[in-house]
């Protein structure tokens, strides 16, 4: 930049602090995790913000703003920052051409809501702080950081044609969560805030299944109403409360 700044310098250190908090709260662990924003630079061109590879495992999500890459999504050259591109580039690119709305990619380790990945069955979403995230259902399997995967996430995406945001189980892998706002910070922020509140609403879904299998309960409840049964989580339905979400909060 002429005036001695990064590029992108702002973002930057804005998706730096998220890697740094993430870590913090333990949504993600050394074996990896990736997120990624789009921001426009003065001509109306879109960039992709984006962690570097091994951000988890070589530095244990403390990152500079000068580690965080800048990627032109054209050819996926690295345009600025230290380091190089994960190859899971592949379901990021994937997503981001699926739904112009989409401004955030965030893949994550979170514990509680991995657990449901490796179940196989879509996790019940039963708070009012996820209820807007609707169903989350796992994806069939495929090797991390493969195409693949890409094409497995970007289609289901496509073809049922989800609302932003919305968050997918990657089997035995993580969460794939895909925000949207007026700006890509905006939409990262949106997305964190789903990963957090997400992983609160996989233990509180585990919960109630062990206390329907011991009998205390008989329906797993959300907001005043008995919305479903453990036949239905057998049966792998999707369990989320359908009613009108809230006017309150975001």
């Amino acid at each position: 930049m002429s005036d001695g700044r990064m590029i992108f310098e702002r973002e930057r250190e804005d998706l730096a602090k998220i890697v740094k908090l993430i870590f913090t709260r333990k949504n993600t662990n050394v074996a990896g995790g990736n997120f990624s924003f789009l921001a426009t630079d003065e001509t109306g061109k879109d960039f992709i913000i984006m962690t570097p590879t091994m951000m988890s495992e070589a530095y244990l999500g403390d990152l500079s703003a000068a580690q965080i890459l800048v990627v032109n999504p054209d050819n996926r050259e690295i345009v600025s920052g230290v380091g190089s591109l994960t190859r899971e580039i592949n379901m990021h690119q994937a997503v981001y051409r699926t739904n112009s709305k989409i401004r955030a990619v965030l893949h994550a380790h979170a514990p509680n809501a991995m657990f449901w990945a490796t179940t196989g069955l879509t996790m019940p979403n039963l708070t009012e702080a996820t209820q807007k995230v609707g169903s989350m259902p796992v994806m069939k399997f495929a090797p991390n950081c493969s195409e693949e995967l890409a094409v497995i996430t970007s289609t289901y995406i496509r073809e049922n044609q989800l609302p932003v945001p919305h968050m997918l189980l990657l089997d035995s892998h993580g969460v794939l969560i895909n925000a949207t706002g007026k700006t890509g910070m905006e939409a990262i922020h949106k997305a964190l805030s789903i990963l957090d509140t997400v992983e609160w609403n996989a233990e509180i879904a585990y919960k109630q299944a062990i206390f329907q299998a011991l009998g205390i309960t008989d329906k797993f409840h959300s907001k005043g109403e008995d919305i479903a049964s453990l036949d239905d989580l057998k049966q792998n339905i999707a369990i989320y409360n359908h009613t009108e979400i809230g006017a309150g909060g975001d």
